[in-house]
This record gives C-alpha cells, structure tokens and sequence, in this order.
C-alpha cells in the first residue's frame, strides 16, 4: 500500500515548464518542486523528465543538484531517478564506503528476480562495471561469497514449497549459523539460491524444532560485516516491512538521525508498500512515522518526506 497521493492525468509540460519557472529568479522555488515532484508516480516523473529535456535542451537531474542542496538534494535525486537507477546508485555508494551493506542485500533480497536484474543493467550502464564485478573487487571471504550470490540469484517466485527440504535445511542453517560448526558456504547456498517461500517455510522449521527464530541473538557488538549481512539477509527475507520499520526507528533514534537511512525507506517505499511499514511502526512505538520524522526533520527535506508519506507539512 503506497503512501504517494497522485493526479491520474497531469501535463508532463506545463509541469517542466513550472520546474523551470522554480528555478528562475532570486533563489530557487523549493514549494514548487516539491509540490509536483512529491505528487508524480514514477511514470509520470520520467514522463516529466523527457519534457524538460526536449524543451530546455537540459537534463532535470542535474539541473536540480544545482538548485537544491543537503538532504532535500539527495531526497529528490534519488526519486527522480527510475528506481532501477536509483537502486545502482546505493548500491555504489555502499560499494566505495565499505561499510553499511545491509543496503546491498536490501536491493537483493527484496526486490523481485526482474527488478534486481534491471538494477545490474542500470549499474552496468552507469558504471561501466557489473554489479558483481565491483561487489567481488571491494570484498572478500565469506561476505564476498554471500554478496555475490545474492546479487546474482534470480529466484523461483511461485508458492510450491519442499516440506523436507525446509527440515534439512533448518538444520544447516542452525549448524552453520548458531552451532558455528557447520559449513558457511552451505548457508550461503541455501540463502542465495531458495525462493522465498522456501525459506521462510525453513526459518519456521527452524522455529518449531529450536523454539526460537533463526535471527534471534545472531548479531552482537563484536559481530563483522558477514554476520551483519547474513542477519540482513535472514530479515528481509522473512518480514521485510519488520526489517523496515526497524531501520526507521533506529535512524531516528540515532544520537544525531541517520537522514540517509530515513530517506532510502521513504523514497524507495512511498510506491509500494510505506503505509503498511508506517502502520507496523506506530504498533511497535505508538508514535505516527511522520510525526517521528517531522520531530527529527525540517526545512525542504521535512516538507519533501511528508508529502511522500501522503501528509503535507
């Protein structure tokens, strides 16, 4: 369930024609990017985005980084992008940090077999590099074998599950993931190459023969980027709006809010399914998300995520 409030007929001209208006003049109109930006599906935005160009000569995207600056740039930049685009650009930049992979698995884990392959069209387009390529050169051991495997998997995506496949596998996934004693490779397979289905019908395994879910104390202070990523990966297999909610609450909860974070969910989100990750987070904290953002947020960058969430400011 989308958050996103749309017109069902817009002109794609006379908004290029309003953005450019915005961007005229003594200062840059940050209302009115907002306004139509904040209220265009990504049909439309990319409708808007050929206009512009054919009738300034002019690429929007960049036009726009030069208008806007901070988090507000980097909120609407990565909107304005097809999600396919968008989704290479994290990926690169987690890629060239080094760290947060969590956001790598994300693109893997959560997108459908489709959408993850025209993300690694868009990266390879963009960067001249595969996905992979990049992945396997900034890695190594059993995180590379992992990441790898994730990027590269194309799942089975019907419902038709192997009862005895999920109690071997729980099994495997125990030995290697709890017990330490097992082999990390198999774990590795199991998680890059199952549907789904399957897996979640074996992290229920899992939780019927061990009394406990499979991701329960998997990570600690002292765990390293592999055991983060293969709790990661666990997560946004089995609940991915619970993986999202909890990335939101603890951006905000952060000593100084992870902006960055808040605005991967709210932007990659708002089209799909933002409303049920908002009604999971009001459960779990008894605060609405956007008054959780309005009271961690402000400026543009506030107003922007809001009209996201369907709430103006």
């Amino acid at each position: 369930m989308a958050t996103l409030i749309a017109p069902n007929h817009h002109s794609p001209q006379e908004d290029a024609e309003a953005l450019r208006k915005s961007f005229e003049g003594w200062g840059t109109d940050e209302k009115t990017i907002i306004t139509i930006l904040g209220h265009r599906t990504v049909h439309q935005r990319q409708q808007i985005r050929r206009a512009y160009e054919e009738i300034y000569q002019e690429d929007l995207v960049k036009r726009l980084e030069s208008e806007i600056k901070g988090d507000f740039e980097r909120a609407v930049y990565r909107w304005v992008l097809e999600p396919a685009d968008r989704d290479a650009v994290l990926a690169n930049v987690t890629i060239k940090s080094g760290k947060n992979y969590n956001v790598i698995v994300e693109i893997s884990t959560i997108l459908s077999p489709e959408e993850l392959l025209a993300v690694r069209r868009a990266y390879l387009h963009r960067y001249k590099h595969s996905l992979e390529e990049d992945l396997a050169a900034h890695t190594t051991g059993h995180l590379r074998q992992l990441l790898v495997g994730l990027v590269t998997s194309f799942r089975y995506v019907g419902d038709e599950i192997n009862p005895k496949l999920a109690q071997n596998e729980a099994e495997i996934l125990h030995d290697a993931v709890k017990e330490k004693k097992g082999s990390y490779e198999e774990a590795i397979r199991v998680l890059t190459t199952r549907s789904k289905t399957q897996l979640v019908a074996t992290f229920n395994r899992y939780r019927e023969i061990h009394g406990t879910s499979i991701s329960k104390k998997l990570v600690d202070e002292g765990s390293d980027e592999f055991q983060k990523a293969l709790y990661t990966t666990i997560r946004t297999i089995n609940d991915h709006v619970k993986y999202y909610e909890k990335v939101v609450r603890n951006a905000i909860k952060k000593l100084g809010t992870d902006e960055d974070a808040v605005t991967r969910v709210v932007v990659s989100r708002a089209e799909k399914d933002l409303k049920i990750i908002s009604e999971v987070y009001y459960k779990r904290n008894s605060v609405l998300l956007e008054h959780a953002i309005a009271k961690e947020t402000s400026g543009d960058y506030k107003k922007f995520l809001l009209t996201l969430l369907g709430k103006e400011d």
